[in-house]
């Protein structure tokens, strides 16, 4: 593994769907030879939206007082951070600016997740891809990518192209172009997520067109292996290092939602 590797991307069971506390999840790190790990589980956001796959409001002081104990306890060891994987979904701005205020959050991720009240990357509604026009489905993505990089929310947007997950690609890859535009244009960076290995699409997100285009923007990249469970911490790392090192990118992490170089 290179030295002074993050996972940047990590899940905790509060969200209902992931399994290891984040002890054990930084046990996972310490051994795979990474220099820390950053929690970054799906935040709370109003009841009616998304309830079954994330922490409640309430659990959050919870979830914080667990991050920061793992952050004792590996203290010399291995860095620990806080963060969080935030959902952007006209409408829910003002709720997740206040719960982003609510604690001193080293890292931001944001994600897009549903096209209307379709939950896009759920295995239990992709049939709904069959009812879809791929381009349209694949423009209205983007149109709400774009806008979370302009809300002024988020710190990296989250598994760019997280529509092709079960292997529908994008028909028309300019359509990625507006959105690397008002990430550079805002100063963010791209979530680099290994998870794809992982999925029927077997490749990360994003897709190395967008990389080169992203590089070719000055967009950084924050390297995430969006674990669900130990076993996924620092899923494939090294090749990913070497794919984003080989196509001139830059590797970065964020702390007190400050970017990280080098």
């Amino acid at each position: 593994m290179p030295a002074g590797l993050f996972d940047s991307h990590t899940h905790t069971p509060l969200c209902q769907h992931a399994s290891g506390t984040p002890t054990e999840l930084a046990q996972a790190a310490l051994e795979a030879g990474l220099a820390g790990i950053v929690f970054t589980d799906h935040m709370p956001m109003p009841r009616w939206y998304d309830a079954p796959w994330r922490m409640s409001e309430a659990q959050l002081p919870l979830y914080v007082e667990s991050v920061l104990a793992a952050r004792e306890a590996f203290a010399g060891r291995l860095e620990v951070r806080l963060g969080l994987e935030a959902d952007y979904h006209p409408g829910t701005e003002r709720f997740v600016e206040r719960i982003l205020s609510s604690y001193p959050f080293d890292y931001v991720i944001g994600s897009v997740h549903y096209l209307g009240a379709w939950g896009f990357d759920n295995p239990e509604f992709v049939h709904e891809y069959e009812e879809r026009d791929l381009t349209a489905l694949w423009r209205s993505y983007y149109a709400l990518t774009e806008a979370a990089a302009r809300s002024g929310l988020f710190d990296a947007i989250g598994h760019l192209d997280l529509p092709k997950k079960f292997g529908h690609r994008n028909p028309q890859p300019d359509l990625a172009h507006a959105t690397l535009e008002a990430v550079a244009a805002e100063g963010l960076a791209l979530d680099y997520n290994t998870a794809g290995w992982r999925k029927a699409v077997a490749e990360p997100y994003p897709a190395q067109d967008v990389v080169l285009e992203a590089v070719r923007l000055g967009i950084p990249f924050v390297l995430g292996s969006d674990a669900h469970a130990p076993g996924e911490v620092g899923h494939r790392f090294a090749e990913a290092a070497q794919t984003l090192h080989d196509a001139g990118a830059q590797i970065v992490t964020f702390r007190g939602r400050e970017v990280q170089r080098g």
